[in-house]
């Protein structure tokens, strides 16, 4: 009898930012590859199939979409994103950006059948914007071109069966220091606990409610606070981090 297919699972993490010219125009992201490693380890414990990318230029990043659109999947796909960000847009270590509706675009049915059908879920780790009350003593996921917030286009084109979620409301920063994000760590420890049976929708409320309660800034700019949200067009609740735990493997 035939195992089921793996879920697969995309982490992309940059933390290291350079133009074209060489140019240092986005500041470095300290603490966002540990959390990623965590992120993919956990993943990986959960029995999906992890492929972990660290600084990855604009066009690297649309290839890779592009990959999965030929492989072999199983009963869910994941992508994790932690970059600088605006409203819509994520940045390439490059410091080019790319559009979500880009990526969205590329994992429609039209241009990847073989996902229609299979829950997408995609966490995204970046500012949507500038905005904050007060900050912390930390790099905001910020990038310094400007783009006019367009939301509800990015909502509408989200491909068929996707969870999108994001760090932050539409127009805000996302937090980040050298022990990682408010956003990412609330989601580790979900997948780490047993909150990780809970429905997808019930799990990111979960995330939302650790975020909004739980998290604040300290330092400079105490007290400021970070709201995630999610936009769904799933027609079905799913369980897509139930399985056990798999113990990890000693290192050799």
């Amino acid at each position: 009898m035939s195992q089921p297919r793996q879920s697969r699972a995309l982490v992309i993490v940059n933390t290291n930012f350079c133009s074209s010219d060489g140019d240092v125009v986005l500041g470095i992201r300290k603490g966002a590859k540990g959390e990623a490693e965590k992120l993919s380890r956990i993943l990986s414990r959960l029995n999906y199939k992890v492929k972990l990318m660290h600084n990855k230029t604009a066009k690297e990043i649309e290839d890779l979409y592009q990959q999965e659109c030929c492989r072999e999947h199983g009963e869910y796909f994941v992508s994790i994103i932690s970059s600088h960000g605006e409203e819509g847009v994520i940045f390439g270590c490059d410091s080019e950006p790319v559009k979500l509706s880009r990526i969205f675009q590329i994992l429609s049915s039209e241009k990847c059948p073989v996902l229609t059908e299979i829950p997408k879920i995609f966490f995204i780790q970046a500012c949507r914007g500038k905005e904050f009350d007060q900050g912390v003593v930390v790099e905001c996921d910020s990038g310094e071109p400007e783009y006019e917030p367009d939301c509800l286009s990015d909502c509408l084109s989200i491909p068929p069966q996707t969870v999108v979620m994001f760090a932050c409301s539409p127009g805000y920063v996302a937090f980040l220091n050298s022990f990682g994000s408010m956003f990412l760590q609330a989601l580790l420890k979900v997948l780490e606990g047993e909150e990780r049976h809970l429905a997808l929708n019930r799990l990111m409320t979960r995330i939302n409610w650790k975020v909004a309660f739980l998290c604040q800034a300290r330092g400079t700019y105490e007290g400021c606070k970070e709201m995630p949200c999610f936009v769904t067009n799933l027609l079905q609740e799913v369980f897509p981090f139930s399985a056990p735990i798999a113990e990890e493997a000693d290192a050799v």
